[in-house]
């Protein structure tokens, strides 16, 4: 039986590196960056790709959800969500206060402004955390990078200071991407879609969200992107709680679709978090109870 090949932001050490061993037993591919790693799902070169999505305090992550509303068509399978610890690395024997310049991903470094404001260091990109852990490993000079525990210890890095995000309840929010299948209801489940128009016009967003409310539908996230056409054209991002199979998502979905330019279906997944187990759970629970009601009932019901 072959392991599913799961393509991560690398190199190794990055937070996608440490979100990945939520997955099991899989065989991890890291990848420079999320372009290739958009690409290379899609183009069959590894199975599924882990990528970031969303980040508690910097917001949505642009190249992840352009990808997969402009570039390519892949499903949202999964999402995964990590606390986020972030470390202020650097070469044995170089102090805090020897520290010149300081590497990270630029998510990272907004993460940790006030603590950077303090230092009288200079901060500069790298394309992933684990990246900037390997450039400072390798340099000479007095550099930091902000990581990952995990970075530090494969890069021999030690932590000159420890926690230092801005926020304690700091998260990212992965999803796990793949080509074909959409991911079966688990009891709890979040779909996303992207809505497009055909013209601006007033009310054209009421009447996106109306159909939702309508039919009782909880949205968990709505975000507008630029359709990169032209100034002011705008599409919606749609996440709202529900799966496809479900009748009242279903029926949603192809309201929008016979009125709107264009939906695109992005997945239908489980929500992540010990709260959704416990959800799913309860739904179980109320599902069988209100099943068993029913049998009661038509057991009733008299001959013709």
């Amino acid at each position: 039986m072959t392991t599913t090949r799961v393509g991560f932001l690398g190199p190794a050490g990055s937070f996608s590196h440490e979100a990945l061993r939520n997955l099991g037993d899989v065989e991890g591919v890291a990848m420079d960056t999320l372009a290739d790693l958009l690409a290379d799902v899609a183009a069959g070169g590894i199975d599924l790709a882990l990528a970031p999505l969303e980040n508690a305090i910097e917001g949505t992550v642009s190249a992840t959800i352009d990808g997969l509303v402009f570039d390519y068509d892949l499903f949202i399978e999964r999402e995964v969500v990590l606390p986020i610890h972030l470390h202020l690395l650097a070469r044995p024997g170089v102090a805090l206060e020897d520290v010149t310049s300081v590497l990270s991903y630029v998510h990272a470094l907004g993460q940790c402004r006030e603590f950077l404001g303090r230092l009288s260091a200079t901060t500069s990109q790298a394309t992933s955390t684990s990246q900037a852990a390997r450039l400072v490993a390798e340099s000479n000079e007095p550099w930091a990078a902000v990581g990952s525990a995990m970075a530090g210890e494969l890069f021999g890095l030690v932590q000159v200071a420890s926690d230092i995000e801005d926020h304690p309840g700091n998260a990212t929010r992965f999803v796990v991407v793949g080509r074909d299948s959409i991911a079966p209801p688990s009891g709890h489940d979040r779909t996303t879609i992207v809505c497009f128009q055909d013209a601006d016009r007033p009310g054209s967003l009421y009447g996106i969200l109306g159909r939702f409310a309508a039919r009782d539908i909880n949205l968990t996230k709505l975000e507008s992107r630029p359709t990169k056409k032209g100034l002011g054209d705008y599409c919606f991002v749609i996440e709202f709680e529900g799966h496809v199979s479900d009748d009242l998502v279903a029926d949603c979905l192809a309201d929008l679709q016979a009125h709107l330019a264009r939906v695109k279906f992005l997945g239908s997944y489980p929500v992540e978090g010990e709260v959704a187990a416990e959800r799913r759970d309860e739904v179980t629970l109320a599902r069988a109870a209100a099943a068993t009601w029913i049998d009661e009932l038509r057991a009733r019901v008299r001959e013709s």
